[in-house]
């Protein structure tokens, strides 16, 4: 597949980079030079200097002749007019990342479409929506629903006092209402055989149906974790805002940005429930004053890595039994987790899920990437006389780093065994390390 890149900010270059290694022919194209630095150097890609509103540099970034242009540049108008020209050039499916949140409304989907733009990314909504999914589940670092929710996977730190530990899997898997699909053991990701066994500090990825999340929830001892019932945002960013609308009604909330300017967008962009504070969240002083001590949850969404991490320990330090922290720089994603920061959000990533999907050439419903583990899972639908059903799960041959997490079938989840026979209509949840995904194609064809 030919694939062109617009953009080689820090959306671009992620994209690239697991393009490329996907063996993809990837073209990355910025009007900066010094962006693309040493990029075809040191990863299997070609790079073109150029503007992504001018139809000659388009062309020569081959957009005439491409199976999928991704437009991921900052400027959001660059984005939509150079998917529109790269349409009317010939490439054969576009993406745009936008900015504005109104663009994603329904009613607008096919007005996009129309000018030759067929799909719409706002990785603020995205991470949002990761947020609000880990504060109704605080127990949890990250929740994934299929099906509507008739199943759902769920990533989980384990501690000392879970039942699981120490067990092999041969005698853990007898008559329970849930698959371990993978776990992530410091910077292992592990898709677990009859002989291995979950230790204290493992994340482990379950794959259940929601009427068993309580039994879940038992099993890794978490059962003392309390509900959100107030949180502390530091920084007003877009995600901030669309977070803070996200979040149920009955959950104080509380942003403390620094720029007054900002401060007063926001009275204008939230609800009124939501409390604004001008100051400097790294401050202990005004976070006790703002009773740090007494608050359920930290979500730290500053533009510096570094900073949300370190602010995510304070507030653990101060007793805040539930952080969050932005961390754009993917080098720190183990480190956070090794620190037991609580979850990591991170746009690059829940991007890259969006695109792989319009990668694919089977009709996959969904892919999400997993922040705390580097694999995703995705939601295959199966047709009539696809290969998946036509023996057994044991026997299917699936290629080494995929795990077959569950199915669901006329809207029920159902476990998955080796004698399971898949039928078509079924929907497929796998999970898989990132590399492998592109391979599990010919199994739905």
């Amino acid at each position: 597949m030919k694939i062109v890149i617009v953009g080689a900010g820090a959306v671009g270059t992620h994209l690239a980079k697991l393009l490329s290694v996907e063996h993809e022919n990837v073209v990355l194209m910025d009007e900066n030079a010094d962006r693309l630095g040493k990029m075809e150097s040191l990863f299997d890609l070609k790079t073109v200097v150029g503007s992504p509103t001018r139809i000659s540099d388009l062309k020569q970034a081959g957009a005439d002749d491409t199976d999928l242009f991704v437009a991921v540049t900052p400027d959001e108008s660059a984005n939509l007019i150079a998917c529109i020209l790269a349409h009317n050039l010939g490439a054969r499916k576009t993406i745009a990342r936008i900015d504005n949140y109104e663009y994603l409304q329904p009613k607008h989907k096919e007005y996009f479409n129309s000018m030759g733009v067929d799909s719409l990314i706002y990785p603020e909504q995205l991470a949002a929506e990761e947020i609000a999914n880990s504060i109704k589940y605080s127990w949890m670092r990250q929740l994934l629903e299929f099906g509507n929710g008739a199943l759902v996977m769920i990533g989980v730190k384990i501690r000392a006092n879970s039942e699981i530990i120490n067990i092999p899997f041969k005698d853990l898997v007898r008559d329970i209402p849930y698959h371990i699909v993978a776990l992530q053991r410091g910077e292992d990701t592990i898709i677990p055989r009859g002989h291995d066994i979950i230790l204290a500090d493992d994340l482990v990825c379950f794959m259940t149906t929601k009427e068993q999340i309580p039994y879940v929830r038992k099993i890794c001892g978490k059962e003392e974790y309390a509900e959100v019932r107030s949180l502390i945002m530091m920084g007003g960013s877009r995600i901030a805002v669309r977070t803070a609308n996200l979040i149920k009604d009955s959950i104080k909330v509380k942003i403390i940005e620094s720029d007054i300017n900002r401060c007063r967008k926001l009275i204008e962009l939230v609800d009124d429930r939501v409390m604004i504070i001008n100051g400097d969240a790294r401050d202990p002083d005004l976070l006790l004053s703002e009773g740090i001590e007494y608050t359920d949850a930290f979500i730290s969404l500053s533009d510096n890595s570094e900073s949300n991490i370190l602010a995510c320990l304070s507030a653990k330090r101060s007793g805040v039994h539930r952080t969050v922290a932005e961390i754009e720089n993917i080098d720190y994603i183990s480190m956070a987790e090794s620190m037991d920061i609580g979850s990591v959000i991170n746009k690059k990533k829940l991007a890259a899920s969006n695109i792989f999907q319009m990668m694919l050439n089977t009709d996959v419903s969904s892919v999400k990437c997993l922040t705390f583990i580097q694999a995703v899972v995705a939601e295959f639908p199966v047709r009539e006389g696809a290969g998946i059903t036509r023996r057994p799960v044991k026997d299917l041959g699936l290629p080494n780093g995929a795990n077959i997490g569950g199915l669901i079938r006329n809207g029920q989840g159902l476990h998955v065994s080796g004698n399971t026979m898949i039928q078509a209509g079924d929907h497929v949840i796998i999970f898989c390390l990132e590399r492998v995904l592109k391979k599990l194609e010919k199994f739905f064809e």
